[in-house]
């Protein structure tokens, strides 16, 4: 009986382990290391992982909640908008499927755009996100939004400095339009720290079911650490405001993270049935405004 072939390695499988072993810092290196099963930023407000049945319960009660704002957005026509940001492997993806687990496909929808054709390149900046913006009664999730601008094209170089300041000109006056025609506006930034990012890669090249997450932004964004913080510092700063303000979520504890996520989400919005005690309190040791962020 023939073997079967083995399957085709994955560009960029190995890269991860090659950095941790050969350029990352020492004390993320031995913090990796030595920190296994633990939160790994001692600064983190927690020692441990919030436990997983506490986290189920209170995940539980949140879903409930999802849905009953569902139906209200629906009946009502309301308008939402959720931006999700963050780190590399801050866990948007996790925390957005949270969201959208229990909620109605046909008015619930999930936006993460690919890079923008030649012809969409030399469109408005904004046009491609006011496309998928929400009608009556629904509910758009943006895996990353137009504040690519601000951070990941700022790092790489893929936006001139000049087409940065247009975006940061422009954008008051896009959100408060967006909120001025009565879309509520969520925007959440999921912060986590240097060494539990690169822990998080390399589960990811070690995960077969993972390893196509991997992407050269990833691998070539791991030397950037700092670069990335000046850009999160700077877009942060120039972006919250009253009508639109960021929330900070430290996620190195996903389980925390992803109910501070949707706590956030259903305290910024109005609907029946809305039961305060069953979402819970806002842990403000994990959350807050752009200066809760931390190297």
């Amino acid at each position: 009986m023939a073997k079967p072939a083995n399957p085709e390695k994955l560009p960029f499988v190995g890269k991860i382990t090659e950095f941790l072993e050969e350029k990352a810092p020492k004390h993320v290196r031995q913090a990796i290391r030595d920190g296994k099963d633990k939160i790994l930023d001692l600064n983190f407000p927690y020692d441990k992982l919030m436990k997983s049945g506490e986290y189920d319960a209170h995940m539980d009660a949140l879903q409930i909640q999802l849905v009953h704002m569902m139906y209200d957005v629906i009946r009502t026509g309301k308008r939402l908008v959720v931006v999700f940001e963050g780190r590399d492997a801050a866990g948007k993806g996790g925390t957005i499927e949270r969201v959208r687990m229990n909620l109605n496909p046909r008015s619930a929808y999930i936006v993460a755009l690919p890079k923008p054709t030649e012809r969409r390149s030399t469109q408005w900046y904004f046009q491609r996100y006011t496309d998928w913006l929400p009608a009556g009664g629904e509910i758009a999730l943006f895996d990353r939004s137009w504040y690519n601008r601000g951070v990941v094209e700022r790092v790489f170089g893929f936006a001139t400095e000049d087409q940065r300041e247009t975006f940061f000109r422009q954008l008051p006056g896009f959100e408060q339009s967006l909120v001025d025609d009565g879309i509520i506006l969520v925007k959440l930034w999921l912060n986590v720290s240097r060494a539990e990012q690169l822990r998080r890669f390399l589960e990811r090249e070690g995960d077969p079911l993972k390893q196509w997450k991997l992407s050269p932004i990833d691998i070539d964004g791991l030397a950037k650490w700092d670069d990335y913080t000046d850009a999160i510092r700077d877009t942060l700063a120039r972006s919250h405001t009253l009508y639109a303000p960021w929330t900070v979520i430290r996620s190195d504890d996903k389980r925390r993270a992803r109910i501070a996520a949707i706590q956030t989400i259903l305290n910024a919005v109005d609907y029946k049935h809305k039961d305060s005690k069953a979402i819970g309190e806002i842990d403000h040791q994990i959350v807050g405004g752009p200066g809760i962020l931390l190297d």
